[in-house]
C-alpha cells in the first residue's frame, strides 16, 4: 500500500526467498508457509496440569477450525502482543520460582519462564478476537539445543512464532528452531507430531544465542 509499510508482505517474501526446495518440502509433509502436523503425541505434562488448575481455558471449541486472516491491523497486534510479553514478564525458572521442574501457568507474579509468556499471549489473542484454533502452543527444541515453548499463529498468509527469546514475529520456516510437537487446530487437547522439522531449512548453522 502506497505510504505504509508493509509488514505482512515483507514477511510473506522472506518466506519465498528461502529458495530452492529444502529437505522439509522434499518429503511431503510440510512447506516453506505451513508445517503439517502427523499423528497424535503425548500431551505435555504442564498442559495437563494447567488445564486441571484452569478448565475454563481448555474448553474444546465448536467453531470449526478455522486460520486467521493477516492483514495490517492484525499483523500490528501480533508485533505488539509479542514485544508487551517480552518485555513486562520477568525471566524465571520453574524451579526457582515454584520449587517444581515444570508448571504451566499465567505469568500472575510478573514473572515465568518459556510457557507462561506462551499462555499469556494466547489469552491476549483470544481476547482481541483471534480464532482459538490459530493460536497453537508448540514444543520446540532452540538455537542452543534446548527444550522451549512458542506460539505458532496459523494465518492465511502462513505460520508465524511469537517467541519470548525474540520480538521478532518470524515465519516458522526463518525462527531457527526444531519443531516437535504442537496442539491440533481442531482439538488443542489433543498433541500432534511434528517430525522434528528444523525451521531454517536452507541453512546449516552452529547453534546461537537467541537474540533481541
Amino acid at each position: 500500500m502506497t505510504g505504509r509499510r508493509n509488514w505482512i508482505g515483507a514477511a510473506f517474501l522472506a518466506m519465498a526467498s528461502l529458495g530452492l526446495a529444502s529437505e522439509a518440502q522434499a518429503s511431503g509433509t510440510t512447506d516453506l508457509a505451513h508445517l503439517h502436523a502427523g499423528e497424535p503425541s503425548r500431551m505435555p505434562i504442564g498442559w495437563a496440569q494447567f488445564c486441571a488448575d484452569n478448565p475454563g481455558d481448555c474448553r474444546i471449541s465448536r467453531s470449526p477450525a478455522s486460520v486467521a486472516r493477516l492483514d495490517d491491523r492484525s499483523w500490528s497486534e501480533l508485533l505488539a502482543v509479542n514485544l508487551r510479553y517480552n518485555k513486562t514478564i520477568e525471566p524465571i525458572t520453574d524451579q526457582d520460582q515454584f520449587g517444581v521442574i515444570e508448571n504451566w501457568g499465567y505469568a500472575t507474579s510478573g514473572k515465568g519462564d518459556c510457557e507462561d509468556y506462551v499462555l499469556e499471549k494466547r489469552r491476549e489473542l483470544i481476547r482481541l478476537s483471534w480464532p482459538m484454533s490459530a493460536l497453537l502452543i508448540t514444543v520446540v527444541i532452540d538455537k542452543e539445543g534446548g527444550g522451549h515453548a512458542v506460539l505458532t499463529v496459523v494465518t492465511d498468509r502462513g505460520e508465524f512464532i511469537l517467541d519470548n527469546q525474540t520480538d521478532k514475529v518470524l515465519p516458522w520456516s526463518k525462527s531457527g528452531l526444531t519443531f516437535i510437537r504442537r496442539q491440533s487446530p481442531e482439538n488443542q487437547n489433543v498433541w500432534l507430531d511434528l517430525g522434528r522439522f528444523l525451521g531454517r531449512p536452507d541453512v546449516v548453522t552452529a547453534a546461537i544465542a537467541g537474540s533481541r
